[in-house]
């Protein structure tokens, strides 16, 4: 095996326990079982269980973004911010009724650890602009508070979503959202 293919099966294995057990409950020896992967590479790979924290949030952070980006440049017309903020709450939707959906990984690790440790809180924080610059893109130009709003909604879905989830607080959200848009919540 190379650091590489050791790295993805950390990771995989890594992600799926964290984002369904929590990052405090699984330890290096569980994470090492379920990937296969002796112990003394996984710690060759990485040194200690912030790294391996922080590379789980940074590859969720890659892919999520990605697909929700995906999914609002599919939007039936991507520049019509209707149209891209609607993709938005149509991907949360599918997102909430996953089978495994567990909430937010970002937020669910800043709920165990807090302020710290600071990379992984990095990792965190970038999420969260990420999603609230691509929520102003979607929300067109100039329209930077009606992005904070549609920040808030999203996100407080998606906690909704994670206590009962389903679509529905995505839907209900979505409504929200239109409201908004309609209202003409406009420049910053």
């Amino acid at each position: 095996m190379d650091d590489e293919e050791d790295r993805t099966r950390l990771l995989d294995a890594a992600e799926a326990l964290f984002y369904a057990e929590g990052i405090q409950a699984v330890g290096m020896d569980r994470i090492r079982t379920e990937s296969g992967v002796p112990l003394k590479r996984l710690y060759k790979v990485f040194p200690a269980k912030e790294a391996l924290v922080t590379a789980y949030l940074d590859r969720r952070d890659r892919r999520w973004t990605a697909s929700l980006r995906g999914a609002v440049a599919g939007a039936a017309d991507p520049a019509d911010p209707a149209e891209a903020v609607g993709a938005v709450f149509a991907w949360l939707a599918q997102w909430f009724s996953e089978p495994d959906f567990r909430g937010c990984a970002f937020l669910n690790a800043y709920g165990e650890l807090g302020t710290g440790p600071a990379a992984v809180l990095d990792v965190v924080r970038r999420h969260k602009t990420e999603l609230r610059e691509l929520l102003a893109d979607a929300a067109g130009p100039g329209r930077g508070d009606l992005a904070e709003q549609l920040l808030i909604l999203v996100e407080g879905a998606t906690v909704v979503a994670a206590l009962t989830p389903g679509p529905d607080p995505a839907h209900r959200a979505a409504a929200m959202a239109a409201t908004l848009m309609r209202a003409g919540s406009g420049p910053a």
